[in-house]
């Protein structure tokens, strides 16, 4: 039986949890080897594949849709995470599925803002009232606090060293 390793993400959770699933699995094995290695799962958590925009749903005994070699398996409190980017003097609110990365939200704030591809390209997102700067392929989910399901976020300037 072919068995495929899996990347499991858990909100409030750090790291990556590496696990295997046998290649036909179903909902009920998936949620099994997810409570295998360690993590809960009741009525407020949902399951995510990779960046998908709805939570997996299926009673136990149905396949996981499109189940493949290297996928992430994102485990959330939240169905949609909202995120707020603040922009010089603009502000705009847009929501996302939790294994959205700050990539998607960067794309989603360049275009809503209008920057040109020159000012996209120097500016990063920073988390509001930090000075934290989330790698681009983090999942929302990761960055998530307590029982909210939202984030803030400041694109600023990527300070440059020119030479």
């Amino acid at each position: 039986m072919t068995k495929h390793i899996i990347f499991i993400q858990v909100q409030e959770r750090p790291g990556i949890i590496e696990a295997e699933v046998i290649e036909a699995a179903t909902i009920g094995e998936l949620r099994a080897t997810i409570e295998a290695v360690g993590v809960a799962l009741d009525a407020e958590t949902h399951i995510f594949i990779d960046e998908a925009e709805e939570p997996l749903l299926g009673e136990h005994h149905h396949a996981v849709p499109e189940l493949k070699r290297g996928m992430r398996v994102h485990v959330s409190r939240c169905k949609r995470i909202k995120a707020t980017v603040h922009y010089l003097e603009r502000s705009g609110e847009h929501e996302f599925a939790p294994g959205a990365r700050v990539r998607a939200v960067k794309a989603w704030a360049v275009h809503t803002f209008k920057l040109t591809p020159k000012d996209a390209a120097e500016h990063v997102l920073q988390i509001c009232q930090s000075r934290k700067r989330p790698a681009a392929d983090t999942p929302l989910h990761e960055l998530v606090e307590g029982h909210g399901c939202s984030l803030c976020f400041d694109l600023v300037p990527e300070k440059r060293v020119e030479g």
